[in-house]
């Protein structure tokens, strides 16, 4: 009969060092091995257990994250710990979201999502911004537009219907540079589009199905910010992780990239959306499964 000396040593055996295929283990392993754990530690301190916790309650409430990959789902918890944000759903400062990945056998994965307000929370950290905003464009509120010069006139007492156009976004620094983009709402789906992991490019997924105008908010945000806006250490690991898959060396504690890379098939589709030569606006055919509904009443230019 095995002592209790024994069986701590079993368990340590067990849950404190990684074994040699990592891949195989489950989530709760994964996280309670000596090597994460240290990581989880050294990057949040005395936050980290509790950090770890609402990961394993944030898997164990969804169905979908609870068949993904642990690996995955451990390092894009990894990524949102490094960046100090909390990964609750409801605050929308970061997501896990599952997607397949149809190169790698089909195989359901945790990718990391930077939400808008996540990108908000960064920017305040710097101390460098007065004002930051983005916010949809609804019918009506947009009468003119120039992106020579930044010119935009807004008007939200003008707005005719809940249609969405558009995503505007400002900053103006504490030094006085200020900064405002606008992409229309076609813009926003050919990025979407083209940018999207599933086999089906038009369908709608994740946080993007759920929450379609948080999304665009932060794409719009994200260019804006990561093109003219103060790029601290921590933006920069934001804007190279959003939107990734990560694995980590359990021995180094390293974090390395492996989103799934476009064949030149994917290219060729993803690519080839059609645009007028003239106005460079996105025509989209009539069979997108579906999309079509998303622009149907909402004009590209403002009404006169």
């Amino acid at each position: 009969m095995a002592t209790n000396d024994s069986l701590k040593n079993q368990m340590n055996r067990n849950t404190g060092n990684a074994p040699a295929n990592p891949g195989q283990m489950g989530l709760k392993a994964l996280l309670g091995s000596q090597t994460v754990q240290k990581k989880f530690q050294d990057v949040l301190g005395e936050k980290s257990q509790g950090f770890v916790s609402s990961v394993l309650s944030l898997v164990n409430n969804d169905s979908y994250l609870a068949q993904s990959d642990p690996m995955s789902i451990m390092t894009s918890a990894m990524i949102a710990a490094t960046l100090d944000l909390p990964l609750d759903k409801n605050l929308g400062y970061a997501y896990i979201v599952p997607f397949r990945d149809y190169k790698d056998g089909n195989k359901q994965k945790g990718q990391f999502i930077l939400g808008y307000k996540g990108y908000i929370q960064l920017a305040q950290r710097s101390g460098q911004y007065e004002s930051l905003n983005a916010i949809p464009v609804y019918e009506g509120e947009l009468k003119s537009w120039n992106r020579l010069t930044e010119k935009i006139e807004f008007d939200p007492e003008s707005k005719t219907s809940d249609a969405v156009i558009g995503y505007v976004g400002y900053f103006r620094l504490l030094n006085g540079f200020e900064k405002t983009t606008y992409w229309t709402k076609q813009e926003v789906e050919a990025h979407r589009i083209k940018n999207n992991k599933s086999k089906n490019k038009t369908e709608l997924s994740g946080v993007w199905k759920s929450d379609y105008d948080a999304m665009a908010v932060k794409t719009v945000l994200r260019n804006l910010l990561s093109k003219w806006g103060i790029l601290s250490i921590d933006m920069q690991t934001a804007v190279k992780s959003d939107e990734t898959v990560q694995t980590m060396d359990l021995d180094s504690g390293e974090l390395r990239d492996v989103t799934p890379e476009k064949s030149e098939e994917d290219l060729q589709v993803s690519d080839a959306i059609p645009m007028d030569p003239e106005t460079g606006e996105v025509i989209y055919p009539e069979d997108t499964n579906g999309q079509e509904s998303l622009f149907q009443g909402n004009s590209t230019k403002p009404k006169k």
